[in-house]
């Protein structure tokens, strides 16, 4: 068998390497030490080590392989085939259980008299978490209980139902708490953010709560028909459009916008650009507001109102630098403009969130509130305010 070209060189190339540097280092070694240091010396020590170091055996270099004509045009993928339809039996035994039949978890005591259920499943929807809310309770009770559904803010893009807003965080006991012992039930309520789904999910998610409501309100001991919405910031707004849109008792709404279309022409100048589509708003609608007036107007509480609304307390910071207070002033004067009934109250002083109240401020509006929701779940309804 013949020898391969690659074999011969490897032999050549160490027969070679041998010979050379066998010389050189016997010319390099064998000279006196002076030599040895000098040029001579050096030269014949070099040219064996590059000599002796000739065989290196390098591995054969691998043609390439012909690719698939598949592989070397990844732009032409190969066609999916269409997903098997699920027969009705199947899709039905792996559908998720009806939110309404799900057992209700255990309840926990956060605070004395008080009991919560807490992440109870209200509605599932397709590609995103299960939508949850907590259920705050009074231990006792004598009859069926009215009902806060609590709607937290966070520009439709953050924000959590555990808490009503970053002003009420340090209180003990929590205001849910204190409503529970004022004698509602109080469902705080998770919803779709800006990031998940757009307007008008949001809303959706709202009505499908009270709708899990009315249909566990025998099960909890509820009187979902009593049943006032309320809101802070983006919570509002939310509040706003379900109390109007959907069979409530009334609506509390703080500092929420109701007119998306207005709102940049309110702000100070430079502060709000209705072309961006980067805003809250714009996030929320899926669309800058100027490019979509008409998505913006839908979106917005004071194009839904109408003479049969449920009674509104609107209280808004007089210096809310985020949502200005022309906003609430808008809401209150369209109830107003159809014979709905209206408390509606500047705070003076608020900021946003009710930044830069004092705590009995803070305090009022939560009160004020709280007696507006016994109002509106009494019967019969109080008088009109003037």
């Amino acid at each position: 068998m013949r020898p391969s070209r690659f074999a011969r060189r490897a032999t050549v190339s160490f027969t070679a390497g041998t010979s050379m540097g066998a010389a050189c280092w016997v010319l390099g070694l064998t000279a006196p030490a002076p030599t040895l240091l000098g040029p001579a010396g050096l030269l014949g020590v070099g040219i064996g080590e590059r000599a002796a170091t000739a065989f290196r055996v390098r591995p054969a270099r691998r043609r390439p392989r012909h690719r698939s004509r598949q592989s070397a045009r990844p732009d032409r993928a190969a066609p999916r085939e269409a997903p098997m339809p699920l027969s009705p039996d199947l899709a039905a035994f792996l559908a998720p259980p009806a939110p309404e039949r799900l057992p209700l978890p255990p309840a926990a005591h956060p605070a004395p008299g008080v009991r919560l259920l807490r992440g109870v499943p209200y509605a599932y929807r397709a590609g995103v978490r299960p939508l949850e809310l907590d259920l705050w309770l009074p231990d006792e009770t004598h009859g069926p209980l009215p009902v806060i559904l609590y709607l937290h803010g966070g520009g439709w893009r953050a924000g959590t139902r555990t808490e009503m807003g970053p002003r009420f965080r340090h209180w003990s006991p929590d205001p849910f708490a204190r409503l529970a012992r004022a004698g509602f039930a109080v469902a705080s309520v998770d919803y779709r953010l800006s990031g998940e789904a757009v307007h008008p999910a949001q809303l959706d998610d709202a009505t499908a709560a009270l709708a899990w409501l009315n249909a566990r309100a025998d099960e909890l001991g509820l009187d979902a028909r009593r049943t006032v919405s309320w809101g802070e910031s983006a919570g509002a707004h939310l509040a706003a459009l379900l109390a109007l849109t959907a069979p409530v008792s009334g609506c509390v709404a703080w500092y929420g916008p109701t007119d998306l279309t207005t709102l940049p022409g309110q702000c100070p100048p430079g502060a709000y650009e209705a072309a961006d589509p980067t805003t809250r708003e714009a996030l929320l609608i899926g669309a800058a507001i100027a490019d979509a007036p008409d998505r913006a107007r839908a979106a917005s509480p004071v194009a839904h109102v109408h003479a049969d609304a449920p009674p509104f307390l609107v209280l808004h910071g007089t210096e809310d630098a985020l949502i200005p207070l022309a906003q609430g002033e808008q809401l209150a004067a369209a109830l107003r403009q159809v014979g709905a009934r209206v408390d509606f109250r500047p705070v003076v002083g608020a900021d946003h969130g009710w930044a830069g109240l004092s705590e009995e401020d803070t305090e009022q509006c939560f009160t004020a509130s709280l007696d507006f929701a016994h109002a509106c779940t009494a019967v019969p309804l109080p008088p009109v305010h003037p």
